[in-house]
């Protein structure tokens, strides 16, 4: 009983053998499983016994496959069939293209994929070459609120979002950013900050460093009188750093800029009467940008986001305006981050008797979705 129930054993192994994909090693080793992947550098094994297995490839000196296995040359070859090892190379029978079997070295080998894999590859390749619309986007919503209650009645609320659809070829931003305060300690109650600034902004490279955009921006704000700012726009801009973990783009263009202002009062310093109407206006220029943006990962869990835009107004000279943002996030989970962020706008023709600028510094949290950068 007991020999038939080894001779069963050494028989259900030497099947198991065979019909697994061989690997041996510089060391003398030899590894069975099923080949899932390789990029040159390592090559992924399935064992039955131990799970995934990540082999270097530089350790490999032997495969011999029992199913089809696709190889991806350095220069674009694609080979697919069995593989076996002879004389230190590759040997790919069968392959489509060849009516014989055919070598390859090691040192020029790229991918290594099963069937499963290859197909996978290729149906993201094709979404890559002629991706839709509703592909490849990813974004984030930040949001911050504050109150009192007590001795001090007050609001605070701020709001952000923003929509990238990014491919290697063109990169498409939708944002908007809302803030809104009132201080209701002593009636009536008083709003002390009350702007959304909201746009559109497309870049499509024309180079691996140079690219185009056009953007349209919108902003109001109570406080400044200010009822829309309307932007259109475009230029060109270049690539200094573009790396997995880091970008930094600057960029110069022209733009189109409509400033509407409403009508206000402000108190007469020699009355009567009591109060001085200012009345409406609206200023229409041609505007030059240039300006600069930055994005890198300060640690896994970390990154900084930066982006300052001057336009110098070519219609009035003198006269100009800036946007300075900034935020730090830090990742708490997959989907949710704790966010800083501060933001600046400038503009050197205020309304009679306002600010230049408007400073904002928020801090709350963070909800992303989508996948990452391609």
């Amino acid at each position: 009983m007991r020999r038939s129930l080894l001779g069963v054993f050494v028989f259900l192994l030497a099947t198991t053998s065979a019909s697994a994909d061989q690997i041996s090693l510089k060391n003398g080793d030899r590894l069975s499983g099923k080949i899932v992947s390789g990029d040159g550098k390592t090559l992924l094994l399935k064992s039955d016994y131990a799970g995934d297995v990540t082999i270097q490839w530089d350790a490999i000196i032997g495969i011999e496959s029992t199913g089809s296995i696709n190889i991806t040359l350095k220069d674009g070859t694609r080979l697919s069939g069995k593989v076996t090892t002879q004389d230190g190379k590759f040997v790919v029978a069968g392959a489509p293209a060849e009516p014989t079997a055919v070598p390859a070295a090691k040192e020029s080998i790229v991918a290594v994929r099963n069937d499963a894999e290859q197909k996978a590859f290729d149906e993201a390749a094709e979404r890559m070459a002629h991706p839709k619309f509703t592909y490849f986007w990813r974004g984030m919503f930040d949001t911050g609120l504050s109150l009192t209650r007590g001795n001090s009645e007050t609001a605070n609320f701020t709001m952000a979002a923003k929509a990238i659809r990014e491919t290697p070829r063109d990169k498409l931003t939708v944002y908007g950013d809302y803030i809104f305060a009132n201080n209701s300690s002593v009636p009536p109650t008083v709003t002390t900050a009350n702007a959304l600034d909201a746009g559109l902004r497309g870049d499509l490279n024309v180079s691996p460093r140079l690219f185009v955009f056009a953007l349209t921006d919108f902003q109001t704000n109570e406080l400044q009188h200010l009822d829309l700012r309307s932007v259109f726009g475009g230029g060109f801009g270049y690539h200094v750093i573009k790396t997995a973990n880091t970008t930094f783009d600057i960029f110069g263009g022209i733009t189109y800029d409509r400033d509407s202002f409403g009508s206000y009062q402000l108190a007469n310093p020699t009355p009567p009467p009591a109060f001085n109407t200012i009345p409406s206006s609206v200023q229409s220029s041609a505007e030059a940008v240039v300006g600069e943006e930055f994005d890198t990962k300060l640690s896994k869990r970390s990154s900084l986001t930066e982006r300052y835009s001057f336009y110098p107004n070519l219609s009035h000279t003198g006269d100009y305006r800036f946007q300075f943002d900034t935020n730090i996030a830090t990742q708490v989970s997959s989907w949710l981050s704790w966010q800083v962020t501060m933001s600046d706008r400038y503009i050197s023709y205020p309304p009679v008797g306002l600010k230049a600028n408007d400073l904002l510094l928020s801090t709350g949290l963070r909800v992303t979705w989508g996948k990452g950068k391609l």
